[in-house]
C-alpha cells in the first residue's frame, strides 16, 4: 500500500534528504536536520505524489491519506505533550508547501492552524492574553487569504484603522483587548464576504490548509516561475505539517533569516536580518524594519538598531554553530529560517540560497580553495547564463528609481539616454555626443543607422525574434521589445505610459535584462570580469572537451570575443557587415539591380568594404579559425518596408 505520509522529530524521524523527490526540498531537509540533532519542531511531511494523485484524480486525496494524516498527527501530539484542538494545553500546526525544487515565496503558507475561540484562551494560559490573541488574528488573516480567497487588502485596512485609533505606529504597541476586538471586526469580515462563519474545527481548518497548499501549484505566479525556471508541472509539491513554535512571545522570542555567506558578494559571513517579538513573516512583509544579526552587518550598513549578537549573545552562538554545521554537511550556502521561542532556539528551514551570479562565482571559488567541494563541483554550480549578467552594464544596487512599464528582456544590459523617435534624429544626438535610446513602435532595416547609434532601444511592438530584438542582440544593444504598457505617438514626439508622458529628448532608462522602463537616468555600473570569474573560467577550460568560438562580425566583438578566450569565430554573419549606413544602399542597389551589369556595378562597391572587413578579423584572429557564412540576401532585413522609405530606395537607385 502506498505510504502518503512521513513523520520527523519526535520518537521517529521517516525521511532523509536522499528522498528529495518523494518529500521535496524542505521535507527532506528538515528530516535531515533531525538527523543531525539540531533541533527542530516535530511534524509530519504529506508526499508530492498526493499533490500528482489530486490533480490526476479531480482534485480528490487518496483514501487512505486521512488515516495516515491523523496517525502521524498523534506522533506530532505526543513529541510536543500537546493536543490539536485541546481548549486547555492546544497544540497548533503550520502548513508549508515544499517542491524538489526552492520556489520562495511562490506558493501557500498558513500558520497557527487550530486556534479558535477556545482553543485561543489555552494559549493566553501558557504564555500572555496578548500573544494569543495576536496569534489569533494573525491566523485569521492568513487563513483568510490563504485559504478562503480573500483580500488580504481587507484585513490590512481593519488592522491600519485600529492602529491610527489607538495612535500606534507599530503592532507591538497594540494590546491584548486591542487584538481581542481586532479578532471579532476579522470574523465579521469573513462572514459578510463570504456568507458564511470563519471555520472553528480545528481539523477542518488542517485541512483546508493542506489542500491550499496543494491549490497554489498551479496559481499564475507558481506557474510563471515554474516556467522560468524550467520546473516541470508533473513534480508537484509536499505539503510539511509542522508543530508552531512562536517568535512573538515577548522579548526573549524572535523570528529571523540567516545565510551562511553573503548573498550579495559572497564574503564568507554570517548575513541576516530578525525582528524581536515577531513572527517569520513579519521580517520580509517590510511590516517593521528588520534589524541585522551581526554587529559588522550593522556598522556596516550604518543601523542604529541592535543586532542579535548583542541582545541575545547566547542564541547567537548557537545559531553561528549551526549554520557552520549545515553549510559544512550540504557543501553549499544555506539559507537558514529560524525562532527563538523565549530563549530557546529552534530551526525551522534550511536551503540552497539564491545568490547574485557574483556571489555564485566567489562563493563555488572559495569553497574549491577551501576543500570543500572539487574544481568540477564549483564550475557545475554556476548557472551559464547568469555569466551574461556579468559581460553586460547594471543598475547600480538599492537605488530609487520610477518604473514606467515593461517589455521583453529582448537584449541585455543596463542603459540610460534621451529618447529619440526616428533614427536620423538618434544619429543626429549621438554624433553630438548624447547618449540616445531609439524608441519605436517596430524597427525596420531603414532604422539601422539609428540602431547602431543609439546606447539602447524599445519597441511597442515585437517579440524575442523581431527586427529590433535580433538586430540588438548582434549589436550588442540593451534592447526592451513589445513593450505594451507605452503607446508611442510620432507626430506629437511623445510616448504615454500609464499617466506619465516622456517627450523626445526627455531621459530614460532601459534593463534589457529584465524588461523594465524607467524614469530618469539610473546609474549603472560597467561589467568587471573578478578574479572568481577567470579562476572559474580558467578551471572550466582545464575540464572542457569541447572547443569555444563566438558568433561575431563587428572588429569591437571579435576583439572582445578574443579577450573573453574564444579560440575562432564559429559564426561571421556576413549580412551583418552591411548595416552600417554608408555601406547598406550599396548592398540594396545590388539587391535591386535588373542586370549582371548592374549588379556587378554594386558589388564593385561592396568589395573593397568586405575585403578589407575580413582582413581585419583575420588579423585580431592571429591564426585562429573563421568560419564565414555566405550571404542570401535576407530582404526582410536589408529592404524598407514602409512606404516612404521605398520611395526614397526608388529615388536612390533610379527604379
Amino acid at each position: 500500500m502506498t505510504r502518503w505520509v512521513y513523520g520527523f522529530g519526535g520518537a521517529a524521524n521517516e525521511g532523509s534528504v536522499a528522498m528529495r523527490n518523494l518529500l521535496g526540498g524542505k521535507g527532506a531537509n528538515l528530516a535531515e536536520m533531525v538527523d543531525l540533532g539540531l533541533p527542530v519542531p516535530p511534524g509530519f511531511t504529506v508526499t508530492t505524489e498526493v499533490c500528482t494523485h489530486y490533480y490526476d484524480n479531480a482534485k480528490s486525496y487518496p483514501d487512505t491519506l486521512e488515516q495516515n494524516v491523523g496517525t502521524a498527527l498523534k506522533a506530532v501530539e505526543e513529541a510536543t505533550g500537546r493536543r490539536f484542538g485541546d481548549a486547555a494545553n492546544p497544540l497548533l500546526v503550520s502548513a508549508r508547501s515544499g517542491a524538489r525544487v526552492s520556489m520562495p515565496g511562490m506558493m501557500g503558507t498558513v500558520l497557527n492552524i487550530g486556534l479558535n475561540d477556545e482553543t485561543v484562551h489555552g494559549l493566553a494560559e501558557t504564555a500572555d492574553a496578548r500573544f494569543a490573541w495576536d496569534s489569533y488574528r494573525r491566523f485569521i488573516q492568513m487563513y483568510g487569504s490563504v485559504v478562503l480567497g480573500l483580500d488580504h487588502h481587507l484585513f490590512e485596512e481593519e488592522l491600519e484603522m485600529l492602529k491610527e485609533a489607538r495612535g500606534a505606529f507599530l503592532d507591538t504597541e497594540l494590546s491584548a483587548e486591542d487584538w481581542q476586538g481586532l479578532v471579532e471586526v476579522y470574523k465579521r469580515k469573513v462572514h459578510e464576504e463570504l456568507d458564511a462563519p470563519f471555520p472553528q474545527d480545528p481539523h477542518a481548518q488542517l485541512w483546508g490548509g493542506i489542500g491550499a497548499v496543494f491549490a497554489s501549484w498551479q496559481t499564475p505566479r507558481a506557474v510563471f516561475y515554474r516556467r522560468m525556471n524550467g520546473i516541470p508541472e508533473e513534480w508537484g509539491t509536499a505539503v510539511n505539517v509542522q508543530a508552531m513554535v512562536f517568535g512573538n512571545m515577548g522579548t526573549t522570542s524572535a523570528a529571523g533569516v540567516a545565510f551562511t555567506r553573503n548573498p550579495s558578494t559572497g564574503a564568507r559571513e554570517v548575513y541576516g536580518e530578525y525582528l524581536v517579538n515577531a513572527q517569520g513573516e513579519d521580517v520580509v512583509a517590510g511590516i517593521r524594519t528588520p534589524q541585522h544579526i551581526t554587529i559588522a552587518s550593522k556598522v556596516e550598513q550604518g543601523s542604529d538598531l541592535p543586532a542579535m549578537e548583542e541582545v541575545m549573545p547566547e542564541i547567537y552562538g548557537q545559531l553561528a554553530d549551526i549554520l557552520l554545521r549545515l553549510e559544512n554537511h550540504y557543501r553549499d550556502m544555506q539559507d537558514v529560517e529560524f525562532t527563538v521561542e523565549r530563549g530557546r532556539l529552534w530551526i525551522l528551514q534550511t536551503r540552497n540560497g539564491k545568490r547574485t551570479a557574483n556571489a555564485a562565482l566567489k562563493i563555488a571559488a572559495d569553497m574549491a580553495a577551501e576543500g570543500v567541494i572539487s574544481k568540477e563541483d564549483a564550475v557545475a554550480r554556476i548557472e551559464p547564463t547568469s555569466l551574461d549578467r556579468l559581460l553586460h552594464p547594471t543598475l547600480g544596487p538599492n537605488l530609487e528609481r520610477t518604473v514606467l512599464g515593461h517589455g521583453l528582456p529582448a537584449s541585455p544590459g543596463a542603459v540610460s539616454g534621451a529618447v529619440a523617435f526616428s533614427a536620423d534624429e538618434a544619429e543626429k544626438r549621438a554624433a553630438a555626443g548624447e547618449d540616445v535610446i531609439l524608441v519605436r513602435i517596430e524597427t525596420s532595416p531603414e532604422d539601422i543607422h539609428g540602431m547602431h547609434a543609439a546606447r539602447g532601444i524599445l519597441t511597442g511592438r515585437g517579440g524575442m525574434t523581431s527586427h529590433a530584438a535580433v538586430i540588438a542582440r548582434g549589436m550588442g544593444r540593451p534592447c526592451v521589445a513589445g513593450a505594451g504598457d507605452i503607446r508611442i505617438d510620432y507626430e506629437a514626439q511623445r510616448f504615454f505610459a500609464g499617466d506619465a508622458v516622456i517627450k523626445a529628448g526627455e531621459t530614460i532608462t532601459l534593463n534589457g535584462s529584465t524588461g523594465e522602463i524607467m524614469a530618469g537616468r539610473v546609474p549603472t555600473l560597467d561589467p568587471e570580469i573578478s578574479g572568481e570569474f577567470a579562476t572559474i573560467m580558467g578551471w572550466a577550460d582545464d575540464i572542457r572537451s569541447l572547443g569555444v568560438r563566438a558568433n561575431a562580425e563587428t572588429p569591437t566583438d571579435v576583439a572582445t570575443a578574443r579577450q573573453l578566450g574564444a579560440e575562432g569565430i564559429g559564426l561571421c554573419r556576413t549580412e551583418h557587415m552591411f548595416f552600417d549606413a554608408d555601406r547598406i544602399v550599396s548592398m540594396r542597389e545590388m539587391i535591386m539591380a535588373e542586370s549582371e551589369n548592374g549588379r556587378r556595378a554594386a558589388l564593385a562597391k561592396l568589395l573593397p568594404m568586405q575585403r578589407a572587413h575580413f582582413a581585419g578579423l583575420f588579423r585580431i584572429m592571429a591564426g585562429f579559425p573563421v568560419t564565414i557564412r555566405l550571404l542570401d540576401s535576407p530582404l526582410h532585413e536589408f529592404l524598407p518596408r514602409q512606404g516612404h522609405e521605398v520611395t526614397r530606395l526608388a529615388d536612390a537607385v533610379g527604379v
